[in-house]
């Protein structure tokens, strides 16, 4: 791995008045008071917050400063003086250099609590707190991540190729020979990648590499130039050797090294497979993915004689099972490339009864001509950005239950408080165990006009 650069120094004024410096690299020993909602601990120390990677609540740590701004201060931890009981020891070694998973020092069921607590906190924020907490949804702790993005970086001086994750608030690349969060039918694809890599013939030619596991595993390899051809030997050889499908990507969209080659994943509650593309959007977590859709779909209650809105459709996740349930579903998205594989996805399953459209669901729908329709029910997905003109308009169309999935409970809450303003209320909530590991919380949410709410 190659040298960090330099620390450099950041200057501002504290609010004595006095200028002083805090150098990237800076070490501090502090006393840690409480959980951030991302999992890091919570220091304060002459007027300036720190969030620590890799602490815990009544922990005496040494520090290294990653970042300083204003008052705020990241930082991570580098020895433990004074250990917390509820500190467990990680699966993986490379904790505190890869910037992954950075919760592995905490039992998952304390991951799953503390994301249940930021979910309550955003929603507490806005004034809104559910009729009933549903239990969280939880997945594996380990050995459930689908889809990998994999840095690789040619080091001309040491003539070496750097192969795994970036690093903790840096840019420089931590050389992991095993992720534990991989799948399983995964890990050797990733394991060998290294040694393909340093035999090339033209390694400064490579980009990232991303690896998928579904119906059949593949390798996407990112490409600056042409591949050499003996490069090119090697790495088809490569994939043929792990059962995997070669993928590659040079200036425009992945191609298939192949012709007929295809990636899919199954939902096999629903008797479904899902076509995508490199590059399409889907859930890294197969288990989690299959749960979330059977609770959606319990929770909205969907009747056969029903029309049913799905937003931020994609390639069908949701929308698919749902035509398995009700009268129609029209799904909107509004990346064209997966509404078209959406559509194919519908007609591969054969689900005539959905119906797909275009559209920019971060500005009004009032003026499309699928939006005048009535719908008893509507199920979105949206990106971390939130949904606020499509709940907005949901709320002017009546539509009765409005299943709501988020990956940022900051705009999940901002979302719910427009539909509680307009007559809703928030039937009940959870949190899902989407990404164990990691601070990321996601959550489900379902509101129910109040004129309809059972009690």
């Amino acid at each position: 791995m190659s040298r960090p650069k330099a620390p450099k120094t950041l200057r501002f004024q504290p609010a004595g008045g006095e200028r002083n410096s805090l150098p990237v690299g800076k070490k501090q020993v502090l006393n840690i008071e409480r959980l951030a909602h991302d999992g890091r601990g919570i220091a304060f120390l002459e007027g300036r917050t720190w969030f620590v990677s890799g602490a815990l609540p009544g922990e005496q740590v040494q520090v290294q400063v990653l970042s300083a701004r204003s008052k705020v201060v990241e930082a991570q931890v580098v020895a433990i003086q004074t250990s917390s009981p509820e500190r467990i020891t990680p699966e993986c070694q490379w904790v505190g250099q890869c910037g992954g998973c950075t919760l592995q020092h905490i039992s998952h069921a304390q991951q799953v609590s503390l994301k249940h607590d930021n979910l309550v906190e955003q929603l507490n924020r806005e004034g809104v707190t559910p009729l009933a907490w549903a239990e969280p949804l939880v997945g594996p702790a380990f050995a459930y991540r689908r889809r990998a993005r994999v840095s690789v970086r040619y080091e001309v001086k040491q003539k070496h190729v750097e192969v795994g994750f970036r690093g903790l608030a840096t840019t420089a690349i931590v050389e992991v020979q095993n992720c534990a969060i991989l799948v399983e039918d995964l890990q050797p694809l990733f394991a060998g990648l290294t040694t393909l890599f340093n035999a090339f013939q033209q390694p400064q030619t490579l980009g990232h590499v991303e690896l998928f596991s579904g119906r059949s595993n593949a390798l996407l390899l990112r490409h600056t130039q042409a591949l050499h051809a003996d490069d090119l030997q090697q790495l088809r050889a490569y994939c043929a050797g792990h059962n995997a499908q070669l993928w590659l990507q040079g200036i425009g969209e992945p191609q298939p090294d192949q012709a007929g080659q295809t990636l899919s994943y199954q939902l096999p509650e629903f008797g479904l497979d899902i076509a995508y593309q490199p590059g399409d959007f889907v859930q890294v977590n197969a288990q989690m993915n299959e749960a979330m859709i059977a609770q959606a779909l319990d929770w909205l209650a969907p009747q056969a004689d029903e029309r049913v809105l799905d937003l931020f459709c994609g390639l069908g996740n949701f929308a698919l099972p749902l035509a398995q349930k009700v009268k129609e579903v029209v799904a909107v998205e509004g990346v064209e490339s997966m509404l078209a594989r959406a559509n194919e996805n519908a007609q591969a399953n054969q689900l005539s009864n959905v119906h797909f459209f275009h559209a920019d669901l971060s500005t009004s729908l009032r003026d499309k001509e699928w939006s005048k329709q009535t719908y008893a029910a509507a199920l979105l997905d949206p990106p971390r950005e939130g949904a606020q003109a499509a709940v907005t308009d949901l709320a002017k169309m009546k539509v009765a239950r409005i299943l709501y999935v988020s990956c940022n409970p900051a705009t999940l809450a901002r979302d719910a408080a427009v539909l509680i303003a307009r007559g809703y209320r928030l039937h009940k909530a959870c949190v899902l165990d989407m990404f164990a590991q990691t601070g990321h919380t996601e959550a489900m949410a379902l509101f129910v006009k109040k004129e309809v709410v059972k009690n």
